[in-house]
């Protein structure tokens, strides 16, 4: 089973794995919390799948959260 997105093509969109992390784990809070999410479909189900493919899109970056 292949993870989506990828971590190669998250790393090319944030530069650290800490950071990956950290982003993604604060965007999946304020999911769980009921916050909107920016895409209209998602392949996850889940709030952490949820975010990193917002992240993989480009909707969310180090500089505006």
């Amino acid at each position: 089973m292949m993870l989506y997105p990828s971590l190669d093509r998250l790393l090319e969109k944030i530069d650290s794995k800490y950071t990956l992390v950290t982003l993604s784990a604060k965007r999946a809070r304020e999911l769980l919390n009921d916050d909107v999410p920016m895409l209209e479909k998602t392949k996850s189900d889940k709030y952490i799948g949820q975010a990193l493919e917002e992240i993989n899109e480009g909707l969310i970056t180090l500089g505006n959260r």
